[in-house]
C-alpha cells in the first residue's frame, strides 16, 4: 500500500534555530532518505518553500478567488512530504517515526486510494 507522511514542523522554529543545528537536521534527512530508498520504502518526496510563498485557490458559485498564504494560521505548518510504500500501516508508523520532523512537529499518514484496485 502506499501512504502519504505529511510533514508538519513551525516555520518560526527553522528560521530562529542556529544554522550548524538545521545543517544537522537536513543531513539527518538526507540519510534518512537514502535509507529507504535502499529499504524499497521510499516512493517519492520533496520540502515545500515556506507558506508565505503559498496561494489558497477557492471556487465559489463558479468564480475563482484566491488567498496569499495558507488556508488556515495554525503553529505548525506543511513542510514537506514523503510518498512511502508500506505492507500496512503499522509499518508506515515504523517509516514515519524515523522522519526527523517528527522531532520537531508532527507527521501525518494519509493511505493513498488505489482507484485501479478493488476495494
Amino acid at each position: 500500500m502506499r501512504y502519504l507522511c505529511l510533514i508538519y514542523e513551525n516555520e518560526k522554529q527553522w528560521e530562529s534555530m542556529p544554522k550548524d543545528q538545521a545543517e544537522a537536521i537536513f543531513g539527518e534527512y538526507f540519510g534518512f532518505t537514502e535509507g529507504i530508498r535502499q529499504s524499497g520504502h521510499y516512493l517519492g518526496g520533496e520540502a515545500l518553500q515556506p507558506t508565505a510563498t503559498a496561494t489558497t485557490v477557492r471556487v465559489r458559485n463558479g468564480r475563482t478567488s484566491t488567498t496569499d498564504g495558507p488556508f488556515a494560521e495554525t503553529k505548525e505548518q506543511l513542510g514537506g512530504y514523503y510518498l512511502i510504500k508500506a505492507a500496512d500501516l503499522n509499518e508506515a508508523i515504523q517509516v514515519a517515526a524515523r522522519i526527523p520532523g517528527a522531532r520537531l512537529g508532527c507527521v501525518e499518514i494519509r493511505p493513498v486510494v488505489e482507484f485501479d484496485q478493488p476495494q
